[in-house]
């Protein structure tokens, strides 16, 4: 399957399929048109597709990586540096080719700005690379929004019809629009700290999280994000900070604000980079939590991550 965009180094079409016919008859010839030209060929999507995506290949399916996004990306925010860079920066000598699917019907309104974000901001992190990147959106279970989304964020959207250069494709809007100001419960347990407070701010989350039913490695997970989080806001966000912790549902949330500003959207999504020595305390939270939500603004930046108890 050819794309409109195949000119380009980088190449992001959406593939919109209504049912499972349509999903093996857009994916299954893009894939074998990589193997075909030699190019590494990877598949990110959640299992039952990843089975019908094999069904499809036959025998050609040991030539393809094959990863459940519902476990590698849990975290939408870990799929750029975990997946995708970390696929492409393995087969940095000739073409890659990848079928990642990060918003299927059953993700939640609470994860969708996230995922959103992400697909956005593929378009910046691989804009010079030889990579093309095929994301399939289910036409007949997800919003009519999540489509005008996937529109803003992919240059060329193909469904049974062929193949629509993208009128709406903004995804600087659609990163700022998504930007949102996060409320949080009244009754959250709450803490303000400073540098000379950093280890009982520690040592408060820890007790809050036992108390809400948070153990074993989980609760060193959050040990080590409340760590990186509260570090950050007394070096870089203005030497002070918020800390709250609360639970939703089977979810422990905890955040962590300040006065700082994040100015690259791209911090913590990234790998470890000499250019780019920041962001490597936000990255950590990303492959520890199950869900990172950020909200930056002048006057200040609020990091929230969960993580199921």
């Amino acid at each position: 399957m050819s794309t409109a965009t195949d000119s380009a180094p980088f190449a992001h079409p959406a593939l919109f399929y209504r049912g499972e016919e349509q999903y093996t008859a857009g994916t299954v010839p893009f894939l074998r048109e990589g193997l075909a030209a030699g190019e590494a060929v990877a598949v990110a999507v959640p299992g039952a597709h990843l089975e019908l995506i094999r069904a499809g290949l036959g025998s050609s399916a040991t030539g393809v990586r094959f990863l459940d996004m519902t476990e590698v990306g849990r975290n939408p925010g870990r799929i750029i540096p975990g997946v995708l860079r970390a696929f492409a920066d393995a087969h940095s000598e000739g073409r890659v080719r990848i079928i990642g699917e990060p918003i299927w019907p059953g993700r939640t309104a609470v994860e969708y700005p996230a995922c959103v974000q992400h697909e956005a901001l593929i378009n910046t992190v691989f804009g010079d690379r030889a990579v093309t990147i095929l994301c399939p959106y289910d036409a007949d279970r997800l919003e009519p929004e999540v489509l005008a989304d996937a529109h803003a964020t992919h240059p060329v959207v193909i469904d049974g019809h062929g193949e629509l250069a993208g009128g709406t494709y903004d995804p600087e809007r659609v990163i700022a629009r998504y930007n949102e100001p996060l409320a949080h419960p009244p009754g959250a347990a709450t803490l303000s700290f400073d540098t000379e407070e950093l280890p009982r701010t520690r040592g408060f989350a820890v007790q809050e999280a036992e108390r809400l039913g948070l153990g074993g490695a989980r609760l060193q997970d959050l040990t080590l994000a409340v760590a990186e989080l509260t570090t950050n806001s007394v070096l870089h966000g203005g030497g002070s900070g918020t800390l709250r912790i609360w639970v939703e549902g089977e979810q422990i949330v905890c955040e962590v604000h300040d006065r700082g500003r994040m100015t690259d959207p791209l911090a913590g999504r990234l790998p470890p980079s000499r250019d780019r020595p920041g962001g490597r305390g936000l990255l950590l939270v990303h492959y520890v939590a199950d869900l990172v939500r950020l909200h930056t603004a002048p006057d200040g930046t609020t990091v929230r991550f969960y993580l199921a108890r």
